[in-house]
Order: structure tokens, then C-alpha cells, then sequence
């Protein structure tokens, strides 16, 4: 069995507080696509968020 996680995109974009509800919905539909999509602030600038699509 392949535990391997590729990563098929990552976006910088503005962070606004409800970005994540997008990023849940993303990962309770499509997570039998085995895709999975991640959400991180910026260790350098709070106000840009990091948006990551991975294929699993």
C-alpha cells in the first residue's frame, strides 16, 4: 500500500476568516477522489494565507 501524498498546487492568496469553511467543504466532498486540501497561515506575514492541494 503507496502512504505516499503528492502536492498538485499551492496559491498564496489574502487571508479572510472563513477561508477554512471552503477548504472543509473541499476535503468532505472530494475526499473520495483521494484528494485532500490543506490551509495554513504565512510564517512571515499573518495576513496571506497558503492554500495546498494534495493528491493521496
Amino acid at each position: 500500500m503507496n502512504n505516499k501524498i503528492e502536492t498538485l498546487s499551492t496559491v498564496r492568496l489574502a487571508y479572510t476568516s472563513e477561508l477554512y469553511k471552503i477548504v472543509d467543504s473541499l476535503n468532505r466532498t472530494l475526499k473520495e477522489d483521494d484528494l485532500m486540501f490543506g490551509l495554513a497561515l504565512d510564517e512571515e506575514d499573518d495576513e496571506t494565507a497558503i492554500f495546498t492541494i494534495y493528491r493521496t
